[in-house]
C-alpha cells in the first residue's frame, strides 16, 4: 500500500510565498519522476511542475521564475516552494508520482496521486 499525503497549503495574500510538501510511504523500491498538479474550480487540472529522479525540472508556463520544485529521494519527500503568489495561483495542489513496488519475483511501476491540498490567494 502507497500513500502519497501532501501539506503546507493554506490562505495568503498576494505576493507571499508557501512551500508544500509531500511524503510518500509504504513498500517502495524506488520513486521515478514525480510533479505537482494544480486543479481550480471550473478547470481542468494542469501541470505546475515536474522533476525526475536525476533532478532534471520543468515548469508550466504561468509559474516559471516564481515556483521551484525540489525533490529529497532519501526521505521520499517531494517540494514546491512558491513565491510570489497571485490570485490565479489559487487551486487545489496535487502530488504525483511514478512510485515502483518489489512484488516478491518482480517490479510494478504505477502512478500514485495525493489528495491534494487547497492554496488560496486572496487579499
Amino acid at each position: 500500500q502507497v500513500q502519497l499525503v501532501e501539506s503546507g497549503g493554506g490562505l495568503v495574500q498576494p505576493g507571499e510565498s508557501l512551500r508544500l510538501s509531500c511524503v510518500a510511504s509504504g513498500s517502495i523500491l524506488r520513486i521515478n519522476d514525480m510533479g505537482w498538479y494544480r486543479q481550480a474550480p471550473g478547470k481542468e487540472r494542469e501541470l505546475v511542475a515536474h522533476i525526475t529522479s536525476g533532478g532534471t525540472t520543468n515548469y508550466g508556463d504561468s509559474v516559471k521564475g516564481r515556483f521551484t520544485i525540489s525533490r529529497d529521494n532519501g526521505k521520499n519527500a517531494l517540494y514546491l516552494q512558491m513565491n510570489n503568489l497571485k490570485p490565479e495561483d489559487t487551486a487545489v495542489y496535487y502530488c504525483n508520482a511514478n512510485i515502483v513496488l518489489w512484488r516478491g519475483s518482480y517490479e510494478d511501476g504505477m502512478d500514485y496521486w495525493g489528495e491534494g491540498t487547497l492554496v488560496t490567494v486572496s487579499s
